[in-house]
Parts: C-alpha cells; sequence; structure tokens
C-alpha cells in the first residue's frame, strides 16, 4: 500500500504515555477510537537516529479518530522504554495543550472519563461565541493526566 500524496494531509497525533495498552484502551472506550495497522515495536539503529537516543525502544498502536471515516486522522499512543517523568496537568505551558472531542452528552461523558480514572481540570461552561454559536465545554485529564476538552455545540 503506498502511502504517497501530493497534497498535504493531517496524519496523526503522538500521545507517549507509561503504559500505552491502558490509554489506547481509554480512548477506545471513550471516545470510540479503533485500532488500525499493527501493535509496533520501534527499536534498532534507524531509531536511535530518528530520536537521537541511543537504545531507544518505543511501542505502541495507532487509533483511528472518531468521525473521519476510514482513511481519517489517528492519535498514536506510545511508551518508551526509558519515558522522562510526566509533568503535572496544565492547561497554560507552552505547547500542545489538549484534544477536543465533540460529544453528544458532555455530563455523560464526564462521568464516564471519571469512572475510569480521569479528573476535573476545569469545570463545565457554556458560552456564546460570536458568529458561531454556544458552545457547552469542560476540560478534564485522561488518567495519566492529558488533559481532553469535551465540547458541544448548541
Amino acid at each position: 500500500m503506498s502511502h504517497a500524496t501530493s497534497a498535504i494531509r493531517y496524519a496523526h497525533t503522538n500521545l507517549i504515555g507509561n503504559d500505552w495498552k491502558r490509554l489506547a484502551d481509554f480512548y477506545c472506550t471513550v471516545f470510540e477510537c479503533v485500532p488500525v495497522s499493527s501493535e509496533r515495536d520501534h527499536h534498532g539503529l534507524h531509531i536511535d537516529a530518528l530520536t537521537s537516543m541511543p537504545d531507544a525502544r518505543v511501542r505502541g498502536r495507532h487509533l483511528r479518530l472518531p468521525g473521519h471515516g476510514e482513511n481519517g486522522p489517528t492519535i498514536e499512543i506510545f511508551t518508551y522504554e526509558k519515558n522522562e517523568p510526566a509533568l503535572p496537568t496544565s492547561l497554560n505551558r507552552p505547547g500542545f495543550a489538549h484534544l477536543a472531542f465533540e460529544v453528544p452528552d458532555v455530563d455523560a461523558k464526564r462521568a464516564q472519563i471519571l469512572a475510569l480514572g480521569g479528573h476535573d481540570v476545569g469545570k463545565i461552561v457554556t458560552i456564546e461565541i460570536p458568529d458561531a454559536g454556544r458552545l457547552t465545554l469542560v476540560y478534564m485529564a485522561d488518567p495519566e493526566g492529558n488533559i481532553i476538552e469535551l465540547q458541544r455545540w448548541h
């Protein structure tokens, strides 16, 4: 199967976890992500060169994100054999801040995340956005502290 294309296309976002299987199960259960391709176990000279880390080994899997069809973007959940310590959950740290999912019921999805080991980062709010509409949203964290936005447009 050829992946060559002449157009720019968003492919995936990588999420490093301490337990990639637990995180993958969480995203499949909560957000209906679907595992694609094979589980990955990358190591060797090409991974050392790619990562600039000697003896790097990374395992994980791609999950197709919901709502974009068979060729939609994925979230790549990996664990390095030697992960750095996790930083505290923070919305205002420079860099990528959160993953956002549009859901049919923010309260129900919030309850599910709490039941599966996630936690609240903020409170549920509804805001008016000029020329866009009403938006209900909340920031939460997955079981490893990565920030998730739940949103519903009215």
